[in-house]
């Protein structure tokens, strides 16, 4: 039976195909659930794909290589995020400076937030350094956070469980703010959740995918640009 499983283990397309049977069963379950935010497949897609290999003991370095096919239709999945966002076009010009002032703020407040919840939880310098850019999509996060000294292994589990945190939180916080404004609620998520946020957003309606596109993207770029600037203020660069 052993024998059995590490052949099957071995076989590349075992993982790949286990990866996108667990998507499909972590979206059916979501809408069964009637879109229930702590149901949102990224999470319960990702808990059933490790716990499979904790179980068959399989290491990430394997379920990496396996999975590459995936990870590069990223790539493509991102650029096909302007299509929603072209057709907003007209709107997004006339909201130019509300937008820039809550990406100004909401940037702010994800590097400060990570830096001062990790320093009063005892975090190292190392630690803050590798969280400051948490809020950023993972590729821009990633090298961020190795330019200014930070772990990017550390900074890939902040980004996610930021995005995870930022999906699931999105709805109950629209409800308690009272802004189901498509527009607004999409660039927030965007801003604070990237890449995850944006999916989930673009699930409610293209507007406030477009618009959680348009975040992401702009928050990224701040981020990698404003990290470093905070980071040299506290003397660390």
């Amino acid at each position: 039976m052993s024998g059995a499983l590490q052949s099957l283990q071995a076989w590349p397309i075992t993982w790949l195909l286990i990866t996108l049977a667990a998507y499909v069963a972590a979206v059916a379950l979501y809408r069964r659930s009637g879109s229930h935010p702590l149901l949102i497949p990224v999470l319960t897609g990702v808990t059933l794909v490790v716990a499979l290999l904790l179980l068959t003991g399989t290491s990430y370095e394997t379920y990496s290589a396996a999975a590459q096919p995936l990870t590069l239709l990223i790539g493509p999945a991102t650029v096909a995020l302007a299509v929603p966002l072209f057709a907003q076009r007209q709107r997004i010009r006339r909201l130019w400076r509300p937008l820039a002032i809550a990406l100004l703020c909401g940037c702010t407040a994800a590097i400060v937030s990570a830096l001062g919840l990790a320093w009063a939880l005892g975090g190292t310098r190392e630690t803050l350094l590798s969280l400051a850019p948490k809020s950023a999509t993972m590729p821009i996060a990633l090298p961020v956070a190795e330019q200014v000294g930070g772990l990017p292994s550390l900074t890939a589990v902040g980004v996610a469980l930021t995005g995870i945190a930022g999906a699931v939180l999105a709805s109950p916080l629209a409800r308690l703010l009272g802004t189901q404004n498509a527009a607004v609620r999409g660039f927030a998520s965007g801003v604070t959740a990237h890449a995850i946020g944006t999916a989930r957003e673009l699930q409610n309606s293209p507007t406030a995918g477009a618009f959680a596109a348009l975040g992401m993207g702009l928050n990224g770029v701040a981020t990698a640009v404003m990290t470093p600037l905070f980071i040299a203020a506290l003397g660390w660069l």
